[in-house]
C-alpha cells in the first residue's frame, strides 16, 4: 500500500523510476530515512505503531520519503506551467532544477499533394482551429489539468503551453464544414509531447442532415443547436444550429464516424432561458432520417414558487440557489436556471412542467454558514402555476473526531482543518468547492464538521514546524441517520524541515537569471484509496525572490 516495499507501493515506485528526476541534491546534512526500511503495516492511527523510520498515513505506515512527486508551476502567466518529478530520496536541501516550458506541438494537414519526386507530402492546414487538452498529471492520480486555446497554424505546425501530463487533445477547425478530432497525447517535462492531426478532405466528410421539430409540423420556438456524440458522450461533429424557421440542420461526420452502425444525436437549447429541454436521440448515420427529430412538447412553461427553511423547520433560509431539473413531457430533460431564496426563505422561478409519470427534482443549495445540507426534493409540478410546499431541508452530517500531538501524550489544540470534496455519490451532485473549518480544534484536541453528502479529503494543518496530515470521510445520503461519523483518533507526525533553491534555463523574456520566484511548489505522495491509486498533499508552499523555498515534511 503505501510503503517502498508493499504489495501496492512496488508498482507505484518502479513508474516513478522509470522517469529521469531532474533535481539537483546539495548539502551534507542527514538523509530524511533509513536505506532500507521495513515492509509497511496496512492499518495505523499514530506514527507509534509502524515499524522504524516509517510514519502512519491514510493508507497504513510507509517509508515517509518514498511514493514522493513534486509539482511545480513556475510562472503560468508566462507559459511555464506544471513540472512533475518523482523523488526517490528527500534530502534536507533539495534543490529543484526544471527543464525549459513545456509545450505540446502538433501538426495539422488537410489531404496530400504530389512532390518532385513523385511521391506525396502532407498539404498543411493553415486556417485557424481551437485546440482543447484535457488530462491529469502522468504521477499525480486525480490531479486534472485542462488547456485551451484559439490559434491559426504556422504552416501545419502550432504549441501549446502545458504541464505535464495525459491528455485527450481535441481540435476543431473554425470551418463549421469540417469535423472535430481527437487524439491522445502524453507529455513530459524533458520532452513535451507531440500530436498530429489529419484533417478529412472534402471527399471523406459526410453530410448527416435532418429536421428537428417540436411535434408533428410545430417547429421549435427557440434557437437549439444539435451535434453528433459516440457511446461516450465524445463530440464526433461540430454543434450545428438549427434553422428555427425550417428545424433543418446539417453535421458534417468523417467517413469513418459516419459508418458507425449509430452515433447519438443530442439537441439543446442555445440559451437556458428559452425554458426548453435537451433530448439525445439514437440514429443510424448511414441513413437519412425518414422522418424529423420529436423534440417533444413540454407544455407551456409556468411559474413555481414556494419556501425553503434551515433544519429547524421555522427559520427562513436567505441566499440558497434554488432550481428544477428532470423529465418533462414529450421525453426530454429539462435544467432550469438558479434562483436565489429571499430574506423570508422564499423563491419564484420558471419551469417546465413535469412528465405525468414522473417528478421534477427540486435541488437546494444553502448558503455557506447554513447548518442545513444540500437538498434533492422530488416535487409535482403541474400545468398551471404551482405553489410548492414548504421544504425544510435536513441537517448537515457530521464528522467529528480528535488529534493528538506526535509523541500522543495530549491533545493538538489549535490545528487546522481544510475539507476538500473528491468525489460524489451515486445520484447526487459533488459537494461545493472545498473550504477551510472557522473553528480550529479545541483544546482537547476535538473537531466537528457538517458536511454534505459526498467523498472528501480532510487536511490538518497545525503550525509550528509540523506537517500536515490527511485523512478520507464518506457523509452518506440517508437522510434518517443523524449521528455524527467518528473519525477514528490520530497522531500528528513529527515535522522535517525541507528546502532548497529552484532554478530553470534562462529566458530573457522570464528568467534572465535563472531564477525561478513566486513559483509554486507541491510535494505529494501517491497512495492506494479503496482500491483505486490517489494522491495526498503533504506540504506546499511558493518560492521566493532569488527562487528559494522552504516547507516541512512528516518524519520519524
Amino acid at each position: 500500500m503505501g510503503g517502498e516495499h508493499g504489495g501496492g507501493g512496488l508498482p507505484v515506485r518502479r513508474a516513478l523510476g522509470a522517469l529521469a528526476l531532474a533535481l539537483g541534491l546539495t548539502g551534507a546534512g542527514c538523509a530524511f530515512l533509513e536505506d532500507e526500511p521495513p515492509p509497511p503495516q496496512l492499518v495505523c492511527r499514530s506514527d507509534a505503531e509502524c515499524a522504524a523510520g516509517q510514519v502512519c498515513f491514510v493508507d497504513g505506515c510507509g517509508n515517509p520519503g518514498g511514493d514522493i512527486v513534486v509539482e511545480v508551476q513556475p510562472l503560468p502567466k508566462a507559459g511555464l506551467l506544471a513540472q512533475d518529478f518523482p523523488v526517490d530520496r528527500l534530502r534536507p536541501e533539495q534543490n529543484l532544477e526544471l527543464f525549459s516550458p513545456v509545450r505540446l506541438r502538433g501538426e495539422v494537414s488537410r489531404g496530400a499533394a504530389a512532390t518532385a519526386d513523385g511521391g506525396t507530402a502532407p498539404v498543411p492546414y493553415r486556417a485557424p482551429v481551437h485546440l482543447l487538452a484535457t488530462g491529469e498529471s502522468r504521477l499525480i492520480p486525480g490531479v486534472a489539468r485542462r488547456y485551451e486555446t484559439t490559434l491559426t497554424p504556422d504552416d501545419g505546425a502550432w504549441a501549446l503551453p502545458v504541464g505535464s501530463g495525459d491528455y485527450t487533445v481535441t481540435l476543431t477547425p473554425l470551418d463549421t464544414a469540417l469535423p472535430p478530432l481527437s487524439r491522445t497525447a502524453s507529455v513530459d517535462p524533458a520532452t513535451g509531447g507531440t500530436v498530429t492531426f489529419d484533417l478529412p478532405t472534402a471527399s471523406r466528410v459526410v453530410t448527416l442532415a435532418g429536421t428537428l421539430v417540436l411535434q408533428g409540423s410545430r417547429k421549435v420556438a427557440a434557437d437549439m443547436e444539435v451535434q453528433a456524440l459516440d457511446e461516450l458522450l465524445r463530440p464526433l461533429s461540430q454543434r450545428a444550429r438549427v434553422a428555427r424557421d425550417t428545424g433543418a440542420f446539417q453535421l458534417a461526420l468523417s467517413v469513418e464516424d459516419a459508418s458507425r452502425d449509430t452515433v447519438l444525436l443530442r439537441a439543446t437549447p442555445v440559451s437556458a432561458g428559452d425554458l426548453m429541454p435537451w433530448k439525445t436521440f439514437v440514429v443510424e448515420p448511414s441513413r437519412i432520417p425518414s422522418s424529423p427529430l420529436e423534440l417533444g412538447d413540454p407544455g407551456a412553461a409556468v411559474r413555481v414558487e414556494g419556501r425553503v427553511l434551515e433544519t429547524d423547520g421555522q427559520t427562513p433560509m436567505a441566499g440558497a440557489r434554488v432550481s428544477l431539473q428532470g423529465r418533462v413531457a414529450g421525453g426530454g430533460t429539462f435544467q432550469g436556471q438558479p434562483v436565489l431564496t429571499d430574506a423570508q426563505g422564499r423563491y419564484q422561478l420558471l419551469s417546465l412542467p413535469g412528465a405525468e409519470d414522473s417528478t421534477l427534482t427540486l435541488v437546494v443549495v444553502p448558503p455557506p454558514g447554513s447548518p442545513s445540507r444540500l437538498t434533492l426534493q422530488p416535487v409535482a409540478v403541474a400545468r398551471v402555476d404551482t405553489a410548492l410546499p414548504d421544504v425544510t431541508c435536513p441537517a448537515r452530517r457530521g464528522v467529528v473526531g480528535s488529534v493528538k500531538n506526535p509523541e500522543g501524550t495530549g491533545p493538538a489544540s489549535g490545528v487546522r482543518i481544510v475539507v476538500e470534496p473528491v468525489g460524489a455519490l451515486t445520484g447526487w451532485p459533488q459537494p461545493p468547492v472545498g473550504f477551510e473549518s472557522p473553528l480550529t480544534t479545541n483544546s482537547e484536541g476535538r473537531f466537528e464538521l457538517a458536511l454534505d453528502p459526498g467523498e472528501y479529503r480532510l487536511d490538518f494543518l497545525p503550525g509550528e514546524n509540523l506537517p500536515r496530515v490527511s485523512r478520507f470521510v464518506t457523509v452518506p445520503a440517508g437522510a434518517d441517520d443523524t449521528a455524527p461519523l467518528e473519525l477514528a483518533a490520530f497522531t500528528l507526525s513529527r515535522g522535517r524541515s525541507l528546502s532548497g533553491r529552484i532554478t530553470l534555463p534562462p529566458d530573457p523574456a522570464v528568467a534572465p537569471d535563472g531564477v525561478a520566484a513566486n513559483a509554486s511548489v507541491r510535494f505529494f505522495r501517491v497512495v492506494t484509496v479503496a482500491g483505486r491509486p490517489d494522491s495526498i498533499l503533504l506540504a506546499q508552499t511558493v518560492s521566493d525572490s532569488t527562487g528559494r523555498y522552504s516547507t516541512v515534511l512528516p518524519t520519524r
